[in-house]
């Protein structure tokens, strides 16, 4: 079969053969991959970035995808630590990590948006306890993942979502997906009195706002949940000492490991069916999956989702 097979750490996949999978386990199943998004955590593993990349060559990126099982049935399903992924031909999934999707859904769109979603989705129900009428600020708002959790925090009943992100023009656009308000990253002391932050961004623009917001703050007794999701500025970030001590700021992330496989899955049918429905925006681009290496590293705000 073809497949997108990465050979190093320093350069995109290739487009070649790669040995036909078989299920070796009482619990697996050979499936057809009909669309596989090409997600930020897929690149970062793919080059070596992402603490989950174990390092062994060759490999097959791709994290979920829309299946066709031999029933004929579509899923959307997760994968588990592999060296065979999604962008493939075929792959070999776990029944059980996977939810039924109806005959008329759409892969494309499904493959596209069920990650990013999933992120804040799970931050919201999983990592903290968030409650109807709670303010809301997402920080890099006008990302693929940051656009649905505007949308997203809405849907759970946010009293108030401020969309923060560089871009002005790009921030305006997100008043028609649900948000309240929207701030330049220079502007952020104006959302001091959000209670959670869901944070895209990370490293120095990170620490920039949360000083000015504490800062800003107009009781800091007030809990802050900031829930550290993507790190697209950097990996670390300078925490003044001050800051902790000096308000209720917590500080969590959400992701792999501080979120069990369990509670990712219970979350996945009804996801799915808010994604479906067309109750969450999404842009998507599929992209045949021969196409991998000269798409790999293009700029576009669209989901690329590659379809073998």
């Amino acid at each position: 079969m073809h497949a997108a097979v990465v050979t190093s750490f320093d350069a995109p996949p290739r487009y070649s053969e790669y040995p036909a999978p078989v299920a070796q386990r009482e619990n697996e199943m050979v499936v057809d991959v009909l669309a596989a998004g090409l997600h930020l955590l897929v690149k970062a593993r793919a080059n070596g970035t992402h603490y989950s990349s174990t390092g062994t060559f060759p490999f097959v990126p791709g994290v979920d995808a829309v299946v066709r099982d031999p029933r004929g049935n579509l899923r959307y399903v997760v994968l588990d630590d592999s060296d065979l992924g999604t962008f493939a031909e075929q792959t070999v999934i776990d029944p059980r990590r996977s939810v039924l999707l109806p005959d008329d859904a759409d892969p494309v769109r499904i493959a596209a948006a069920m990650n990013p979603a999933m992120s804040s989705w799970v931050a919201l129900r999983r990592r903290i306890a968030f409650r109807e009428g709670q303010r809301v600020l997402v920080l890099g708002a006008t990302g693929s993942a940051g656009r649905m959790a505007v949308q997203i925090a809405k849907r759970f009943g946010a009293a108030n979502v401020i969309a923060a992100g560089r871009n002005a023009s790009r921030l305006a656009e997100l008043h028609d997906l649900g948000a309240d308000e929207t701030v330049t990253f220079e502007r952020a002391d104006r959302a001091a009195d959000v209670d959670i932050v869901i944070d895209y961004v990370w490293g120095e623009p990170s620490a920039r706002v949360m000083t000015a917001m504490i800062t800003a703050r107009r009781d800091r007794s007030a809990p802050l949940d900031w829930i550290q999701i993507g790190s697209v500025a950097g990996q670390t970030i300078p925490v003044d000492s001050s800051l902790l001590r000096a308000s209720r700021l917590q500080i969590c992330g959400s992701g792999i490991g501080s979120v069990p496989a369990r509670d990712f899955l219970a979350e996945l049918p009804e996801l799915a069916a808010a994604v479906q429905t067309e109750a969450i925006a999404v842009r998507a681009r599929p992209v045949p999956l021969a196409r991998v290496g000269e798409t790999w590293n293009a700029r576009t705000d669209d989901r690329i989702v590659y379809v073998p």
